[in-house]
């Protein structure tokens, strides 16, 4: 329960060459720090290169940073519990694992790490999105399609009702209008009843 110390969600960082790059670091004790000493060093192929150390005396008093790298800046702060460090214009020589390390008098001088992978590449690697972009497409037309049918049979169901009742009326008017000569209702019982001369 005492000092922990975090790099980060994903302890490491593709870049490319020439690019600055941040690495992160942070501290959290749930009993306070004093007098807290802190480095970072960079595993050359087994040989551990010191890139900067300080001690922070207390909480939120900044600490003054000694730096033993040329590429390196400290961008910490004690108020944040911040510790992390810049390298600027990266080389494949700075291909490795990077030591976050921190160590806290109030905790009986335990030692506390946390390890950041850098990974220099020539140019970052373009993600293919051929698939993702074929099923979204695959996708995006089944909905089109399954609307399209929906409003075709909105159209259907409401046109047909209509179409029937229409239907009914032309049977009843020529029912009607078979009874009579000319249409109206009544006309053949009229013609009938006349006396040719």
């Amino acid at each position: 329960d005492g000092l922990e110390v975090i790099t980060d969600k994903v302890p490491y960082l593709e870049a490319t060459n020439g690019s600055t790059v941040l690495l992160p670091c942070t501290y959290a004790s749930c009993i306070g720090i004093r007098d807290l000493y802190f480095n970072w060093h960079f595993n050359d192929n087994g040989t551990m290169l010191k890139l900067c150390d300080a001690v922070i005396r207390k909480e939120s008093v900044e600490p003054s940073v000694s730096v033993f790298h040329d590429r390196v800046e400290f961008v910490g702060s004690s108020k944040n519990s911040n510790i992390s460090i810049l390298l600027w214009n990266i080389t494949f020589q700075d291909e490795g694992d990077y030591i976050c390390f921190a160590r806290n008098p109030k905790e009986k001088d335990r030692n506390h790490s946390a390890t950041y992978t850098l990974l220099v590449v020539d140019q970052l690697k373009e993600i293919d999105n051929t698939l993702t972009t074929i099923i979204v497409s695959v996708v995006g037309m089944l909905i089109g399609c399954l609307v399209l049918f929906m409003v075709v049979k909105a159209l259907i169901v409401n046109f047909m009702p209509k179409k029937e009742d229409k239907n009914k009326d032309c049977l009843v008017s020529s029912t009607a209008a078979d009874n009579t000569e000319d249409g109206c209702s009544g006309a053949k019982a009229s013609n009938k009843g006349k006396a040719k001369v």
